[in-house]
This record gives structure tokens, C-alpha cells and sequence, in this order.
């Protein structure tokens, strides 16, 4: 089993950062993807953001690309989501998530892990 502890979130004004973070403990996962995905009030849970275990291949949505930065110190085993130029529409509970087989990793289906989700409000 792997858990995931995400930190971070908080409430921000738009145009603001934020830092989230990732922790992964118990089985060692060395291969794969490790993602962020976020799921607003009444909307499905969409892909944010992916990184392959090792720390390379940043991926992102267009919505978040330029703005979000994905990366993973492989010494913590923690990912990281830094988010810069927060808009309102950003506003959601952030989840982290792991998968070790390659799958799709812009799809929800493809990650057997999640973390509990982190709240990130951004204010106009």
C-alpha cells in the first residue's frame, strides 16, 4: 500500500501562490506517474498536472499551463504543485495520486493511489 498526504492549500487572493505538497509513504512505487488532479464544486475531478517518479516529463493541462510548476525531490519522495497566478477559477480540492504501470496519465482511472485532497480558495 501507498498513502499520500497532500499540504498546503489555503486561502489566496487572485494573482497570488501557493505551494502544495505531496507526501508518499509505504510501498516503494519506481516506476509510473505521480499526479494532481482537482475537482471544483459540482464539477468533475479533472487533471492538473503529472510527473514521471523519477521527477521528469512535466505534464499540464492547458488550463494551468505557465502558471503551475510540477516536481518531485525523489529524497522526500514528495511532490510538489507550485501555482502562481491564482485565479478564482482555480478555486478546488486538489488531490495528489500515484499509478506504477504508465498508463494514461491525464485520466483518473489510471491511478490506484489518492491522497485525502487539500482546499485551495482563490478570492477575487
Amino acid at each position: 500500500q501507498v498513502q499520500l498526504v497532500e499540504s498546503g492549500g489555503g486561502l489566496v487572493q487572485a494573482g497570488g501562490s501557493l505551494r502544495l505538497s505531496c507526501a508518499a509513504s509505504g510501498r516503494t512505487i519506481s516506476s509510473g506517474f505521480r499526479g494532481w488532479f482537482r475537482q471544483a464544486p459540482g464539477k468533475e475531478r479533472e487533471f492538473v498536472a503529472a510527473i514521471t517518479w523519477s521527477g521528469t516529463s512535466p505534464r499540464y493541462a492547458d488550463s494551468v499551463k505557465g502558471r503551475f510548476t510540477i516536481s518531485k525531490d525523489n529524497a522526500k519522495n514528495t511532490v510538489y504543485l507550485q501555482m502562481n497566478s491564482l485565479e478564482p477559477e482555480d478555486t478546488a480540492i486538489y488531490y495528489c495520486a500515484a499509478e506504477f504501470q504508465w498508463k494514461n496519465y491525464a485520466q483518473l482511472s489510471s491511478y490506484n493511489y489518492w491522497g485525502q485532497g487539500t482546499q485551495v480558495t482563490v478570492s477575487s
